[in-house]
C-alpha cells in the first residue's frame, strides 16, 4: 500500500512556513526590521524556534522572504481591452492589497527601510519596472502609446513615484488609493493616445474593480467603497474567506 505520509509532511511544512511568514509580516510591519524579534514571531506563529530556523536560517532571510512576497504573491492579471489599462491596474491592485494584506504592507515597509545591509531591496523595484515595461511594449505594438514614448521612462516614473506616494501617504495619513489614482490620471494622457486615455479607469477603487468585477464588491473590514462584511459577499464576488487584516 502506498503511503501518504511524505505528502502530509510536505503539506504541513508548507502551512508552517506560511504561518511563520505571516507572523513575521505582522511583526515587521509594526516594528520594522531592527526592533523585530524572532521570539515574537514564533509566539504569533505558534511554532518552535527550531521550526523557524528549519525554514529560515536567520532574521535576515526571513525579512528577505517577506520582501520577495511582494512579487511572488501577485494575483492573476485580468485581461483588459487595453494594455494601458492593465498597466494602470498593476498599481491600483497593489494599492488595494496594501490596504488589505499585512504581508504586502510589511514587504513595502522593508523595501523602503535603510536597515539590514544585505537585504536585496532592489529586486521588487526591478521586477515591478520590468512588469510595467512589458505591458507598455505590448501597448505600443497595439498602437496605444503616443509616438516616441519609451516604455522604460514612464515605467520607472510610475514605480518611483508610487514608492514616494506610499511613504508620504503614511506620514500625512492620506488615502494612498486616491493619491495613486491622481498619479495615473495625470500621467497617462502623456503616455497613451487620446482615444485610449479617455477610456482608462483610473478612479479610486479601481483595484477592487479589476479584481472583483465592475462593482468591486469584496469581503472587507478596511472601509472600502465596495467592501462588505465577510460572509455577505455574493457567490460571484470575492471569497468570503479572503484573509483580511486591514
Amino acid at each position: 500500500m502506498r503511503t501518504k505520509r511524505p505528502q502530509v509532511k510536505q503539506d504541513r511544512a508548507v502551512r508552517t512556513r506560511r504561518a511563520i511568514l505571516e507572523a513575521a509580516a505582522e511583526v515587521f510591519e509594526e516594528r520594522g526590521y531592527d526592533t523585530a524579534k524572532l521570539s515574537d514571531i514564533v509566539n504569533i506563529a505558534q511554532v518552535t524556534k527550531g521550526a523557524l530556523y528549519f525554514h529560515f536560517d536567520s532574521k535576515e532571510a526571513l525579512a528577505q522572504a517577506v520582501i520577495d512576497a511582494q512579487n511572488e504573491t501577485q494575483p492573476p492579471t485580468v485581461p483588459q481591452p487595453y494594455k494601458a489599462q492593465e498597466f494602470v491596474d498593476i498599481g491600483m491592485v497593489f494599492s488595494h492589497r496594501l490596504r488589505h494584506e499585512t504581508l504586502i504592507r510589511a514587504s513595502a515597509r522593508l523595501s523602503l527601510e535603510h536597515v539590514g545591509a544585505r537585504l536585496d531591496r532592489a529586486a521588487p523595484y526591478q521586477a515591478w519596472i520590468d512588469q510595467h515595461v512589458a505591458l507598455l511594449e505590448e501597448a505600443k505594438e497595439r498602437g496605444e502609446l503616443l509616438p516616441n514614448v519609451d516604455a522604460v521612462v514612464p515605467s520607472r516614473l510610475i514605480v518611483g513615484a508610487y514608492a514616494g506616494l506610499n511613504t508620504m501617504s503614511q506620514m500625512l495619513r492620506l488615502d494612498l488609493d486616491a493619491q495613486v489614482s491622481e498619479l495615473y490620471t495625470h500621467v497617462m494622457p502623456n503616455v497613451v493616445v487620446p482615444a485610449v486615455a479617455i477610456r482608462l479607469d483610473t478612479r479610486p477603487g479601481r483595484g477592487a474593480r479589476a479584481l472583483f468585477g465592475p462593482e468591486g464588491v469584496h469581503a472587507c473590514r478596511a472601509g472600502c467603497a465596495g467592501g462588505v462584511e465577510p460572509g455577505e459577499v455574493d457567490p460571484g464576488g470575492a471569497d468570503p474567506d479572503e484573509e483580511l487584516s486591514g
